[in-house]
């Protein structure tokens, strides 16, 4: 499935439109613009090892992955004496300096292996998507041609909803009103990947309480043990797993809403941009961390990568 702005596109498995390494490429056909993997929020570099390999290997991308540990993320937790966190007005300076950093490490790192003129794609999982925008927003978009996001939660949470609570502490309505609005130009794209791994459910009650009911309603006409039967069936809605409503409470944290489709983690419409290339991949999980490639592919799996590597080579 494929947007673009608003409007929306069904779409096979993506084509490719360029001719490119096959898989037994090796790493000297690097024809390509060079790419920079930002992590997400509690991975680190070695997560990305076997995506920054094939992208190397198969394709003939140079790829550097910003390093980043998993203790690094406990920097972030200086936030907890800024007054703003409180208030959930917080800033990314100081608190993301160190990360902005490592990314612009790995930038500089990227672009000395291409020729010169070489522009970079960016490449952002789940938080590393926003956080990629606030690189541009800091340290400019000249070197940068392509930001491809995985998984992103894009959108702060909506206010006033109960239970909802802004994880970000406002740094997510910093990047909705500071960072550049997202394009898809020629000399910058901008390309949302959303995952449609498991639909959410609400924590009680029915998934869609506006669903017809499967089973009888009067059961005047029924003995006692088959009426609190139905009655049993119809108000514990056995369709719903525990697993789902566990992942809704998720969705709903992220986007207000737990009866969504999304990645496990990021809610759908939450991964996706007005006035990016949106698109979403069926049966997409959302970390390289409890991943299969085979029954439980994250976005960086194999058959999935195959999906949206075209948008490297444009």
């Amino acid at each position: 499935m494929l947007t673009c702005g608003a409007k929306w596109m069904s779409a096979s498995p993506i084509p490719s439109k360029c001719s490119r390494p096959s898989s037994s490429s090796s790493s000297s056909t690097n024809n390509y613009r060079p790419a920079v993997i930002l992590p997400g929020l509690g991975n680190n570099s070695g997560d990305y090892q076997k995506l920054e390999a094939t992208l190397n290997n198969n394709y003939g991308v140079s790829t550097v992955v910003a390093k980043v540990s998993r203790p690094d993320w406990l920097r972030n937790a200086a936030g907890l004496i800024d007054p703003n966190y409180w208030r959930g007005t917080l800033q990314p300076t100081p608190i993301l300096d160190w990360y902005l950093k490592r990314v612009d490490d790995a930038v500089q790192e990227a672009m000395d292996l291409a020729p010169p003129e070489t522009t970079l794609s960016l490449i952002g999982h789940s938080a590393g998507g926003w956080l990629a925008r606030l690189y541009m927003q800091q340290f400019g978009v000249s070197n940068i041609s392509l930001l491809l996001t995985l998984g992103t939660p894009h959108h702060p949470p909506p206010k006033g909803v109960p239970g909802v609570i802004d994880q970000t502490r406002g740094l997510l309505d910093y990047v909705q009103q500071y960072c550049s609005k997202p394009v898809y130009t020629p000399h910058l794209k901008y390309v949302c990947i959303a995952g449609r791994y498991i639909q959410g459910a609400p924590l009680f009650g029915n998934s869609n309480p506006n669903a017809e009911p499967a089973l009888p309603t009067d059961t005047s006409h029924l003995l006692p043990e088959e009426a609190a039967i139905i009655k049993a069936a119809t108000t514990s809605s056995p369709n719903i797993t525990l697993r789902a409503r566990f992942v809704g409470q998720g969705y709903k944290q992220v986007c207000g809403q737990a009866d969504v489709w999304g990645d496990g983690v990021v809610p759908e419409v939450s991964a996706h941009l007005d006035g990016a290339l949106n698109i979403s991949l069926d049966g997409v999980y959302h970390s390289p961390v409890g991943s299969d490639d085979l029954i439980r592919p994250w976005y960086g799996s194999p058959d999935v990568l195959e999906q949206w590597i075209e948008h490297l080579f444009n």
